[in-house]
């Protein structure tokens, strides 16, 4: 792994330092970016371990050489392999730690600036001054940021899609149908390159983007052909179908083509994805037991 290295693929003036974290597999790393040619936005101050921290800290403070200066911190959100360094960073820096207003109650001990909104534009001094505009992408976490510079044609896109792996939507604080939608509005951007927080750059977004949506849909109909199996199952067997099925019933059927050892994260995606047909009538819960509305049958 070659470490700082300047992200090719036409992004202009961004930097990226890969630093290990305690990420969900297969991703090992999480990217952080220096943006800005010589006022210097620093993104996703990752990592928790101390032999990483230096050489982050080695890798921030040599921007210097190049006649860069960090003006500040910036989180995506609050998750752990985002966020291990920030308050670290920013003291060994001298430099504030920008977010999201709903990063600030998750992060009691991350001491927040400037809380950034949907909207906001960051402009970075140099020669060819730069302007990163905020976008407030929830759906993954409440609080999540991605930042783009329009006029590089490049999207810091953070946990909303991955090089490596996927994203996992957890309903205790995520929401598909808002992810999906923010998808989409992220494919309507016109990135160029999109730089996540964990894998490779990414040189067609667009189409990144479109396929991540194509999946979700795609798993949404097999939990919908999830939920008229338990029912046809309990027909057939004399019970009343619309009893329903539980997540623990319903996963083996919905997510056969996924590993069992993934089934842990495959089962908090499942309830995701039925709170969303749930919302829109397609489904239906009693206690723990959900059914397929006549809506979801149509």
């Amino acid at each position: 792994m070659i470490r700082p290295r300047a992200v090719a693929r036409g992004a202009r003036f961004v930097e990226a330092f890969a630093a290990r974290t305690p990420t969900l597999p297969p991703a090992t790393h999480t990217n952080s970016y220096a943006l800005g040619g010589r006022e210097v936005l620093l993104v996703e101050p990752a990592t928790p371990y101390e032999d990483e921290r230096r050489a982050w800290l080695a890798w921030a403070r040599g921007l210097a050489s190049q006649g860069r200066t960090v003006v500040a911190i910036a989180l995506t959100h609050h998750h752990p392999d985002h966020v291990g360094g920030a308050r670290f960073f920013a003291a060994e820096l001298g430099v504030p730690v920008w977010a999201h207003a709903e990063a600030a109650p998750r992060l009691s001990d991350v001491p927040i600036a400037r809380r950034l909104a949907d909207g906001d534009v960051v402009r970075l001094g140099g020669p060819e001054p730069m302007e990163v505009r905020v976008l407030h992408t929830p759906g993954h976490a409440p609080d999540h940021l991605c930042f783009f510079d329009e006029a590089g044609g490049t999207l810091i896109a953070g946990d909303m899609v991955a090089g490596v792996g996927t994203i996992l939507i957890d309903p205790r604080e995520g929401d598909m149908a808002v992810y999906l939608a923010q998808l989409e509005r992220l494919a309507a951007l016109g990135a160029r390159v999109a730089l996540p927080a964990h894998g490779e750059p990414i040189d067609a977004p667009e189409a990144l983007f479109r396929r991540y949506i194509a999946h979700r849909l795609g798993r949404e109909r097999q939990v919908l052909a999830a939920l008229g199996a338990a029912a046809g199952a309990a027909g057939s067997a004399g019970e009343a179908g619309a009893a329903g099925a539980t997540l623990e019933e319903l996963l083996p059927v919905a997510y056969a083509d996924t590993p069992r050892l993934l089934w842990p994260l495959a089962r908090l995606s499942l309830e995701a994805h039925l709170l969303k047909l749930a919302r829109e009538g397609r489904a239906a819960r009693h206690e723990d037991r959900w059914r397929r509305t006549a809506e979801g049958r149509a």
